[in-house]
């Protein structure tokens, strides 16, 4: 079977593409959480970095703080 890149096997396509959707999925949240919060160079750190999730992650659960929820009138 020929492939476009000669050099890398049909199983290192699978890992590719399951890394690229992972990615893409710890980018888009922690993105949308940078502009809810308003934090401009995390915002663009996080645009242009590529780590696989890594920074997106770190970002998500260390740096960005959830909003303390409204309280409920009764």
């Amino acid at each position: 079977m020929e492939t476009l890149f000669p050099g890398i096997a049909a199983g290192a396509w699978f890992l590719i593409v399951l890394g690229a959707v992972w990615s893409s999925v710890w980018k888009g949240i922690a993105l949308w959480r940078a502009a809810r919060n308003k934090h401009l160079g995390w915002y663009i750190a996080l645009l242009i970095v590529n780590t696989l999730g890594i920074l997106e992650m770190i970002y998500i659960f260390a740096i960005s703080k959830p909003k303390a929820e409204m309280p409920q009138s009764s």
